[in-house]
């Protein structure tokens, strides 16, 4: 932070490095809008450098040809610059130059949530080294102060669980599924064209952007390092629309959800479909936005929601970590606590996939013989599968019909190898679609 006399503000200078949606509304608020932090913090932003391979993209998004390079060299030679914002994205060259900009003795501001997840020990680790901060309130969760609640807010918390809506792509196509009745290829068409989906959305779809997210969460939630494997992850590129059909039936509505989960010292991690109570707050999150709920011992249930996704809501979040950097809070909290820390915490063991418990939908298909039910029934009374409803729809004799089945909490190893020996019963027609419920 530059020094600066008790009667002056504090000025901080600032690179951004990456001209892409977020980027280029960072540097135009930093640009235009300077008089509003001076207000609102007592701080001088003063935006020395853009940098951007592209110069003709930043050009077109109005950046001062003075302040703009296609190269980190000057930023790092810059004495006055105290502040390094990545926003390309990527692992590299991002993690280099973060790494650069450190040892440089500058303060990284980031919303590269693969970096962190990936290499965010490595990271903190050379942040501590060159006693500078690493920020990162955009990775998570848009606008949502969710890493300030984690790391300040909550720190009294013995934080159990972490539920969260943390990638807006996916929120904004079941919500068009669910509520307008569109297939998932139309849905994900209409989130590419408001700008909500990358033309490559294989990481949003697949689950993989919300485990990096739960990565970093989980790492401030329960102080442990993360490693991506331990996250069991599903996506919603495979859901039919016929399973939300039934969701609405039964009143749920289907979400993908990050989950965290602290059990007697034992963690499970994974990302899902989830059906979730349509009178629950998480059922109640629509379109882009992100929402993201913390159970501590102490405060009980909080839920942060805002807009996951977009320029302005997540340039939100890197200009207040910017502020806080000015203000000098960030790096005292960042050289005291230990966030992506780098030991494993011997007291959190991490929870096999098939030892997690959760109530679960089952659609089975079968052909409506007689018998077909006291089959289903008996391999999943072998598996300790408890039932809570089963919903048949009429239909002619002998035809394939779908059976809906609810369970009660059941073991996921339990329900897996049952769903294997029902699939394997000749009544049985297609695959059975499993979806988990959230209790």
């Amino acid at each position: 932070m530059a020094s600066a006399s008790s009667s002056s503000p504090p000025t901080l200078g600032i690179a951004v490095v990456g001209c892409g949606i977020i980027g280029s509304a960072v540097a135009d608020a930093l640009l235009n809008e300077s008089a509003l932090f001076k207000h609102r913090a007592g701080v001088t932003l003063q935006l020395r450098h853009v940098v951007e391979k592209d110069t003709e993209k930043a050009l077109r998004a109005k950046i001062p040809q003075q302040i703009l390079s296609d190269s980190i060299a000057p930023v790092l030679k810059d004495k006055r610059t105290q502040v390094v914002v990545e926003l390309i994205g990527g692992l590299e060259p991002a993690r280099t130059f973060v790494l650069q900009a450190l040892k440089a003795g500058k303060h990284v501001v980031t919303a590269n949530k693969y970096l962190l997840a990936t290499h965010g020990v490595e990271i903190a680790e050379a942040a501590r080294k060159a006693k500078r901060c690493v920020q990162f309130e955009a990775s998570c969760g848009g606008a949502i102060p969710i890493v300030a609640a984690l790391s300040e807010s909550l720190l009294a918390n013995d934080i159990t669980r972490v539920v969260g809506i943390v990638n807006g792509t996916c929120n904004y196509i079941l919500t068009q599924m669910t509520q307008h009745g569109q297939t998932y290829v139309a849905a994900l068409a209409g989130a590419q064209a408001a700008g909500f989906a990358e033309r490559d959305p294989t990481f949003d779809v697949n689950g993989t952007d919300s485990a990096h997210k739960l990565a970093i969460l989980s790492s401030l939630a329960f102080g442990v390092e993360v490693p991506l494997n331990r996250i069991e992850v599903t996506g919603i590129d495979k859901l039919s629309d016929v399973d939300l059909k039934f969701a609405k039936e039964f009143g749920y509505v289907c979400k993908l959800l990050a989950i965290g989960e602290k059990t007697d010292g034992n963690l499970s991690l994974r990302v899902h479909p989830t059906f979730v109570s349509q009178d629950r707050l998480l059922a109640n999150v629509h379109g882009s936005f992100n929402a993201i709920s913390v159970t501590g011992h102490a405060a009980g249930e909080t839920t942060y929601v805002g807009r996951g996704a977009g320029g302005k809501p997540t340039s939100s979040a890197v200009l207040a970590d910017i502020i806080d950097i000015a203000l000098g809070t960030a790096p005292l909290l960042f050289g005291r606590l230990p966030l992506l820390i780098g030991k494993p915490n011997v007291n959190i063991r991490f929870l096999p996939g098939s030892q997690v418990v959760s109530r679960n939908y089952l659609r089975v298909t079968a052909f409506d013989v007689p018998g077909v039910m006291a089959h289903i029934t008996n391999i999943l009374s072998r598996n300790n599968i408890s039932l809570a409803g089963v919903n048949q729809h009429e239909s002619k004799a002998g035809h394939p019909v779908p059976i809906i089945i609810t369970t009660h909490e059941s073991k996921d190893g339990d329900v897996s190898a049952a769903i294997k020996a029902i699939d394997q019963l000749k009544t049985i027609t297609g695959n059975t679609v499993r979806i988990r419920v959230l209790a």
